[in-house]
This record gives structure tokens, sequence and C-alpha cells, in this order.
């Protein structure tokens, strides 16, 4: 099958390209925007890589002319919520305009994977659920993403492609790209630091495996249940939810490091919502997926390897 995956070079997207890559014809669209290209030599043999940005359409309408492509998973985004407070303007233009343009593109029968966000619900204290919690975005990121739904949707029925809407939850693990709490934390134990600077600790998160996630959209994407003219829609989370409490008694136990935390009013959010969480039984119903990694595991496996780029590290020394 030939997958156009957005965003190939991302935390998610070179997980998901590896799964991919030995069965299947692989392109990768990124403009590098987070750093070098990521993939190895030998990756490189066997995935093609263009640098278009997907808010340029006449660019994008060539690259599918010329690829072909079977199946998109469109991950390429502006998520780290402070860059899309900060500058709205290049988020709903990566977001939403460049989703706008990849739907609308899409041929026939080409299955079209969307990552959404957990972030498009409304704030509530339960675990939401896909057709039943009501929607209300916090944040721009959220309502880029919703809005971005809505353009998959009306594009899958016009064009007559399969489509899913993936809503993403927090991905953990080795290779992150952006500056989220994790790898903030990471970043500044690598680096010697004994006592943290943190924001907000109280509230709770769903996190999963960063495997776990490419994993889904692998899944996801060569087996789908939408036909058609249909949208599916599915949450990917790990069903369960942590404090920032919580993943610094795990990091203390897997990282071996003894540290304090001290509150830095700079770095929380007036939109951080209190709690978020998936229910994640439609997406085991669908396609018999669950997360495999615990919290541990996935906090292990970013202290053991955090891949993370030198200069956050290097910040804090």
């Amino acid at each position: 099958m030939r997958i156009l995956v957005t965003g190939g070079n991302g935390y998610v997207g070179r997980r998901l390209c590896r799964f991919l890559r030995d069965e299947h014809e692989i392109c990768v669209v990124d403009t590098l925007r987070y750093g070098s290209n990521r993939f190895t030599t030998e990756e490189q043999t066997s995935i093609r890589f263009e640098s278009t940005d997907i808010r340029d359409r006449n660019a994008l309408q060539q690259l599918f002319e010329d690829f072909s492509p079977e199946a998109i998973v469109h991950l390429a985004a502006i998520h780290y919520i402070p860059e899309c407070e900060n500058d709205p303007e290049l988020a709903v233009a990566t977001n939403v305009v460049g989703t706008a343009n990849l739907a609308s593109l899409c041929p026939a029968g080409c299955r079209f994977v969307f990552a959404s966000s957990g972030a498009v619900y409304r704030p509530s204290v339960e675990p939401h659920r896909e057709l039943e919690s009501p929607l209300g975005p916090a944040d721009v990121y959220g309502w880029t993403k919703l809005h971005g739904e809505n353009y998959v949707s009306y594009f899958a029925k016009r064009n007559s492609f399969p489509a899913c809407i993936v809503r993403l939850f927090n991905v953990i693990g080795p290779g992150e790209t952006n500056p989220h709490i994790l790898p903030e934390i990471v970043a500044q134990l690598k680096a010697g630091r004994s006592k943290l600077m943190l924001g907000n600790l109280s509230a709770k998160r769903d996190y999963i495996h960063v495997a776990d996630v490419a994993r889904g959209f692998a899944r996801i994407a060569c087996a789908g249940e939408s036909e058609p003219g249909e949208t599916c829609i599915l949450n990917l989370g790990s069903g369960r939810s942590y404090d920032g409490e919580e993943l610094l008694v795990e990091l203390r136990s897997v990282s071996a490091c003894r540290f304090e935390v001290e509150k830095d009013p700079s770095r929380y959010r007036l939109s951080d919502r209190p709690f978020l969480a998936a229910n994640i039984e439609r997406i085991d119903q669908l396609l018999s997926w669950r997360p495999q990694y615990t919290l541990r595991e996935s906090l292990a496996d970013l202290w053991n390897a955090p891949d993370l780029e030198p200069s956050w590290i290097d910040r804090y020394r």
C-alpha cells in the first residue's frame, strides 16, 4: 500500500513510519520545522521524503498526482499549546487550512486518518466517549483540531473517501519534539539539576507510550472501519489518568534520582483543564487494539533513551 504520512519526521510520525516501511511504500511529508531528518541512513533508502508544506495546496496537488496515495495519515500540526496560544495565526494556518488542503485533495477511496486530540472535548471529570461526550475546546489548539475534524468529515462525504478521526491523548516515551512536561523533567535531570522548575502538577492526564500510538495509527491506516464517504471517530489513549505528583513518584523510582520540585508560576496555563482521559472501549471493539505499555514502562523508556533535542538538556546545564 502507498501511504503518505504528514509530519512523518516528528514524534509519532517517525515511529509510525518504522512500523510501516517494511510492508508498505511510504512517503513522508515534513518541513523539518522541529529539527533535521531523524531517520537513519538505512531507513532513508526505503522512505521517500518530501519537504512540501501542507499550507501550499498547489504543491500538495502535484505530490498527490505523483505519489497516488492509497492511505494518508495526517499527523503534521502545531500542537505545543503555548506555541498555539502565542501564534494563533500559524496554528490555524497549519492545523486548519493545512488539514482542509489535504482532505480536499484526497482521492475517492483513499483512506484518510486524521490525528485530532482529546482537547476537542468539553472539560469533564469523566473519561471521554467518542459519540457521547460533549465537545467544547478550552484553547486555540483544541479549536483548530475540532475545525480540522469538521473539514475531514465534510470532504470525506463530498469526495467519497473513508476517514477516521483519531482523538489522541498525551503521548510519552523517547523522541519527543516539543517541550511537554515529561521531556522537560527528563532534560532538567539529565543536565544534573536536583531542583526541578515545574508548573501545575495537579492536572490529571491520560498518558500513552509513543509505540502504542504508532501501532494504533498503523492498525487504523491499514484496517480502518469506515466506508467511503463515512467518518469513524476513535479515542487513542491508555484509559487511565495520572497527576503530576504521581508521575514524579514513578520517575524517581525508574531514574533512581533524588530531586526537589519548585513551582514556577510562569509555567502555568490559564487554559489548563484539571482532568483529561479517554474511554477506549470503542477502538478495542472495532480494531482489537489496547495499549501494551504501562506508565512505569513508558517512563523507563523515556529515561533510559530519551532521544531529545540536545539543546533542551544544554540549556539547563
